[in-house]
């Protein structure tokens, strides 16, 4: 991708993007109907560029692409050591991109630069990981039988897979699934989130130049009632991947089943963060607000609804209505701008609608100032929902933006029944000096994650992943290569004479 940009006192300006194709078989090609679709930059509402409109036929190519690649290629015969080097050249090309693939995820999704940044360092690093991770973890076992058997698992990967991921922090998300399904061997289809496809153009550009063979990874863009559905139902699938809002997820469950696909399901959050009075507070604030204000409230694992001892509430709650009112709201360029604005007008529209919600059922609404010069942008401030009730739409249901609920306790039993008292059940993250306490509220808040004493910290070896409406499936580490893209073959080998039943022998 050519981009032209300018420096102008720390901040980088927009000057022009090209326009994107879709990449099928090692090549950078139009849709077959010629059809393109508007990408429009958050904080201006103007069109940054045109992107190719991928349908069911640009589907069909790429997977017959992946296929031949995966079949007949040379990717599926290539010994590990090789593989990891065209893994390891991935990881070092994002690294030499990494200003440009920040500057383009900024543009594209409204995401300040700073945070940008940090996720495109990350990007490089899943990379790295799943080199080391296959070439150290991904064996088999062996189960010897007496002097007659030894049974031994080899893991083989899929196939095509299929790879739908989100908006919100689109590079890193979508490298979190393409390296470890290309070091475990698979080939991929990738269908991107039409309201950010700059970076997932960009990722294409990096593996052309590391030389991966044709049809290894290709990208359709895309709707999801056509790209996305076409690629779900594809029998050549062997496996879809996808991480967005829980009620797709469902869809895509559904409409995967006739053809038997493993699916792997990250969905959606409505995160409790509670901090008993013996917490360090002021600790507790810093997570409190950068779980819910970092990525403009655009993240699954945000804490959505904070819960608050009432001997520390009023204490607490005076602390955040100022850490509110200081929060930077500005140009997502601008390296001192903390929240940008959100993804899209209609995004903008409905977490607005949540905030009149909220009023309409008796909480009080403590906002930031979004500044007059950027009001051209989709900014909704930074918002406090204060004396929430959790039974409220807007603690039971998920906003997705920058909007925290103020919830007060007494007891551990009535926080761990509120805190459970919802459909998600993604992350946690529990605030006391009491480790008796920590553990049992920990283990009782049911969610696949939880955090003690901490923000929302990535291990890249841990898993990642929900329970409830949250999700299905695990992602990161050996979950990622052992549970999903592979397949375990077991071979049976006899090292003596057995018995045999002799079924029809004359005696």
């Amino acid at each position: 991708m050519s981009i032209q940009a300018t420096k102008n006192q720390g901040r980088t300006t927009h000057k022009r993007v090209e326009d994107v194709q879709l990449y099928i078989n090692g090549a950078f090609v139009d849709a077959q109907s010629d059809t393109t679709f508007e990408n429009v930059n958050p904080f201006t509402n103007k069109v940054n560029n045109l992107v190719a409109e991928g349908r069911r036929e640009d589907i069909n190519q790429a997977v017959t692409a992946a296929k031949m690649a995966f079949e007949q290629g040379p990717w599926g015969k290539l010994k590990v050591e090789e593989r990891m080097k065209y893994i390891n050249r991935i990881a070092d090309l994002i690294d030499e991109e990494t200003e440009e693939i920040a500057f383009l995820e900024s543009l594209d999704t409204g995401l300040p630069i700073s945070q940008t940044r940090k996720q495109a360092a990350r990007a490089a690093e899943n990379f790295r990981f799943y080199a080391r991770m296959v070439q150290t973890k991904l064996h088999g076992e062996s189960y010897p039988v007496d002097d007659e058997f030894i049974n031994y698992t080899v893991y083989k990967p899929l196939g095509v897979v299929g790879l739908i991921t989100p908006w919100n922090a689109p590079f890193m998300l979508e490298t979190w699934k393409v390296a470890p399904a290309l070091a475990t061997g698979n080939t991929i289809v990738l269908k991107p989130a039409e309201l950010s496809p700059l970076t997932a153009n960009k990722l294409a550009e990096i593996i052309d130049k590391a030389g991966l063979p044709e049809g290894v990874f290709n990208v359709v863009h895309g709707f999801g009632e056509t790209a996305g559905a076409t690629l779900v139902a594809h029998p050549d699938v062997k496996a879809i991947s996808f991480t967005g809002e829980t009620t797709t997820g469902s869809v895509i469950i559904k409409n995967s089943a006739d053809t038997l696909k493993k699916t792997s399901m990250e969905l959606g959050g409505k995160s409790p963060l509670i901090v008993f009075e013996d917490a360090d507070l002021e600790r507790a604030l810093d997570a409190a607000v950068w779980g819910i204000f970092s990525f403009n409230g655009e993240r699954c694992t945000a804490n959505s609804r904070v819960f608050l001892h009432k001997n520390i509430k009023d204490e607490f709650v005076k602390a955040l209505k100022e850490r509110v009112s200081n929060i930077k709201i500005g140009d997502p360029m601008d390296p001192s701008t903390q929240l940008g604005p959100l993804i899209e007008k209609e995004h903008f529209e409905k977490v607005k609608r949540y905030i009149e919600i909220a009023k309409e059922e008796g909480c009080e609404v403590v906002q930031g100032v979004v500044p007059e010069e950027v009001k051209a942008g989709n900014f909704v401030p930074p918002t406090l929902l204060l004396n929430a009730k959790n039974d409220m739409r807007v603690c039971q249901e998920e906003i997705f933006g920058p909007v925290m609920a103020v919830i007060e306790f007494e007891t551990d039993e009535e926080v761990v029944e509120a805190a459970n008292n919802v459909r998600y059940g993604l992350a946690g993250y529990v605030w006391t000096n009491d480790l008796k306490r920590a553990h049992h509220v920990a283990q009782a808040v049911e969610a696949g994650m939880l955090w003690i004493n901490a923000q929302n910290v990535r291990d890249l070896r841990i898993p990642f992943g929900g329970t409830k409406d949250s999700g299905i499936g695990r992602e990161g580490g050996h979950y990622a290569i052992f549970e999903f893209y592979t397949e375990p073959k077991v071979i049976h080998v006899a090292i003596g004479d057995h018995h045999i039943p002799q079924f029809g022998k004359k005696k």
